[in-house]
């Protein structure tokens, strides 16, 4: 039985918003009452349902919040079935396996004073504790201490409430690796700086913070956390490799001692400055006031007619794609945007975004905000443009800065998407950014993962050879296929020589030469022109990333039409989905020499080889409609939607990974799905809701009705968009973002009658 979470808020307009039909909600008011940030947390290193923890933060903000469940430098730092709390960290971390930088954590004390973290940990239990995007609150049971927290982007108040105590004591541990604390008494304050990060920073990086209290100190102490012996002093300042800071003071009972903290990659000062963004705001004002900014951006969307489990699923995948990739800009005393960046070490203006990594993000996430939030794309375009001009290169993964790890050149769909998708294509930084991807797509990079690794190759033979000693490398020839796409498409939308123009789009059909059509499949291909063998399409890893080639033969985003024609026509190409769903799951870990969780998670899930817990094949579902079969479709989002996804903590089915895997429920949910993201076309599901609303930017509302949407009904019978009956099996962007109603007349048995025309199907580069 599934643990549906809602706080007693949400249930109040469950049970008042109900209609006639059993369980059916029509409406909410205040949508971040249906986010449950836990969802995913029931994760671990071989197994995960989302790896994620509880974010306390605003939208996309610079700072985020977490309670601390693991050791100091774990990248699981929160998971649900942990017992004990060691902290409340600030948070970088886009994933585990990314881990963090600039931590620091801050944790109450009572009795004898403890400040290591396996000494000062507390039990703690989910039922005393009270999760949401805004506001944080948990019993500490072994120092009867409550603790809670309100952010902002940059800053946040804590609020402890203490027992009666000549014994109460904060801990502020700076963490290792290199770090700074310094009391200042007179004016209830203690800054320092931590150092400590995962890679991609430059030398002078540090994460400066000031907290300040609202109650005088009557004990001041700084720890060494690495000394055997005498590791706590009375000295006021410390630095050390792992310096920390213990206050303390008495309390009456059920007494609140306040704190506020901020922090800046640039200096102490401007932590100061950070500071002011909670302004006059005690606790609770600062509490409504994150609460009214999230119910803000939640609201863009407002669904209707759907289950409990479907609004806390649906609201808590919003909150998961508005959080990456995070502001890394502040602002200065004149109020200008500046940044420290993470690639150079130096102070600069303008804008700067990081903690993604593209090879995940470009298929859903970052399409959804430029549908959603072009104005915020707009800012992180520049942001890109600032990193290439910092680096040399646009980033793949950036954390914070460049980062070695995964494939692709998927920065080129980034920056096209962005600007072909604009209304206005009013960017001042497009040239820049079109001279960065032709470099990118041109040229390897200073770590594997950044430009083409391969890239001689892959322009000279049109593929990364199997046996060159470059791994992945058909996963590599098919993302620079797409990726060349997106490149073309966007030298046509600036105008430039066709002669250049051409160059690109030859390079998209570069999918062409793995394709295999003794297996119908995409297979890695030797130096010599024959295919790698002995080959299993069952095997992980190896020629694919993260996958086998029933995952990756998929990865023609751009040219369906094309890919159809390779597998034998439209017949063969709908076999070749359908084995997808009824081929056993079985596979071949012996690249990687044991089962990767990504493997284990495609094997439980009774999907056969549909892994949809991983990127490479999440577009896959809805690839029926190219070839007329879109009923198809509309049953396999369904029931991934169904299966794959709940409001529990083990609510997701492999990583969460910054967004991607949310916006892929979000834009399912909508009944339309970003498979060209680097096209004006979305390709059509169906709605899970009986009724969405689309807030956009620019003013406009897209109105999407399926008023007898069920369990029942998921089958598109007809579709009317603006009045007209419309039979396409596509969606146009530029076309909803005039607004738009579209009314969905659903069923439970599937028309196999519409959508089955070549005019119905989506966008293919063979098209053209």
């Amino acid at each position: 039985m599934k643990k549906i979470i809602i706080n007693s808020i949400a249930f109040f307009f469950a049970i008042h918003c109900v209609s006639a039909q059993e369980g059916v909600i029509n409406n909410v008011e205040n949508p971040v009452d249906w986010v449950n940030p836990l969802i995913g947390t029931d994760s671990n290193h071989n197994l995960s349902n989302g790896n994620t923890y509880p974010a306390i933060a605003m939208p996309w903000a610079m700072n985020f919040w977490t309670p601390q469940t693991g050791k100091m430098g774990d990248g699981w730092a929160y998971t649900y079935d942990a017992t004990k709390i060691k902290g409340f960290k600030q948070t970088h971390q886009p994933s585990p396996w990314m881990n963090d930088y600039g931590q620091f954590s801050i944790m109450p004390v009572t009795g004898k004073l403890r400040f290591k973290e396996e000494e000062r940990e507390s039990w703690f239990s989910h039922k005393a504790e009270t999760v949401t995007p805004y506001y944080y609150s948990v019993y500490l049971a072994d120092h009867d201490v409550t603790t809670e927290i309100a952010p902002t982007e940059r800053a946040a108040r804590f609020r402890f409430t203490f027992p009666e105590t000549n014994e109460a004591y904060i801990v502020i541990d700076a963490f290792d690796k290199g770090s700074y604390v310094k009391i200042i008494p007179n004016e209830n304050k203690i800054i320092g700086y931590t150092t400590k990060n995962s890679g991609g920073v430059p030398l002078n990086f540090k994460n400066y913070f000031v907290i300040i209290f609202d109650k005088k100190f009557t004990v001041n102490k700084t720890f060494d956390g690495d000394a055997v012996t005498n590791a706590l002093t009375d000295a006021l300042e410390k630095q050390a490799n792992h310096a920390g800071a213990v206050i303390g003071f008495k309390t009456a009972k059920g007494e609140k001692v306040n704190a506020k903290v901020a922090s800046s990659f640039i200096s102490y000062e401007q932590a100061e400055r950070n500071l002011e963004e909670i302004g006059k705001n005690d606790f609770d004002e600062l509490k409504e006031k994150g609460k009214t900014v999230w119910n803000t951006e939640l609201s863009r969307i407002k669904v209707g007619g759907g289950t409990a489990e479907q609004f806390t699923t649906f609201y808590s995948s919003l909150y998961r794609s508005l959080l990456f990739p995070r502001k890394f800009y502040e602002y200065d005393a004149k109020g200008n945007v500046v940044h420290y960046s993470p690639y150079n070490g130096k102070v600069l203006s303008g804008y700067m975004f990081t903690d993604t990594g593209f090879w995940d993000t470009f298929r859903a996430l970052y399409p959804f905000l430029n549908l959603m939030y072009p104005e915020l794309n707009q800012q992180m375009q520049e942001g890109l443009s600032n990193a290439y001009n910092e680096s040399g290169w646009l980033p793949e993964w950036a954390s914070p800065g460049l980062r070695d790890i995964m494939v692709g050149n998927n920065s080129a769909s980034i920056v096209a998407e962005a600007y072909l998708k604009s209304e206005t294509k009013n960017n001042p930084d497009i040239e820049n950014l079109y001279k960065a991807v032709i470099h990118g797509a041109n040229n390897a990079g200073p770590l594997r993962a950044v430009g083409r690794l391969g890239v001689d190759y892959y322009n000279t033979l049109g593929y990364v050879p199997y046996d060159a000693g470059i791994n992945e490398n058909a996963a590599r020839t098919l993302e620079y296929a797409y990726d060349d796409f997106a490149i073309y498409k966007l030298g046509v939308a600036l105008n430039k020589p066709k002669a250049e123009t051409d160059i690109y789009k030859k390079r998209s059909l570069n999918y062409k030469n793995l394709f295999d059509p003794q297996n119908n499949l995409m297979r890695g291909k030797n130096l010599d022109g024959k295919f790698q063998a002995p080959f299993s399409p069952f095997k992980w890893g190896d020629a694919f990333t993260e996958g086998n080639s029933w995952h990756y033969s998929w990865s023609v985003f751009h040219d369906m039409q094309g890919l159809i024609d390779l597998m034998g026509g439209k017949k063969d190409f709908v076999d070749q989905l359908d084995k997808v769903f009824s081929l056993a799951p079985v596979f071949d870990e012996s690249y990687y020499g044991g089962v990767i969780h990504e493997i284990r998670e495609m094997q439980i899930a009774n999907m056969g080889q549909y892994a949809h817990g991983n990127q490479p094949i999440q577009h896959m579902t809805y690839l029926y409609n190219y070839a007329g079969e879109p009923w198809k479709t509309q049953y396999w989002v369904r029931e991934t939607m169904n299966r794959m996804y709940n409001s529990s903590p083990d609510g997701y089915c492999g990583d969460e990974d910054n967004g991607q895997t949310s916006a892929w429920y979000v834009f399912s949910a909508m009944g339309f799905y970003p498979v060209t993201p680097a096209s004006d076309q979305y390709v059509i599901g169906a709605p899970l809701f009986k009724n969405i609303t689309l807030k956009l930017q620019n003013g406009k509302e897209v109105f999407i009705n399926a008023p007898e949407n069920s369990a029942q009904n998921r089958y598109i019978q007809s579709m009317k968009y603006n009045g007209e009956t419309d039979t396409k099996n596509w969606l146009s962007h530029s076309e909803l973002l005039k607004g738009a109603t579209i009314d969905f007349e659903m069923g439970a048995d599937p028309n196999k009658r519409r959508g089955t025309s070549k005019k119905d199907f989506p966008y293919s580069l063979s098209n053209e």
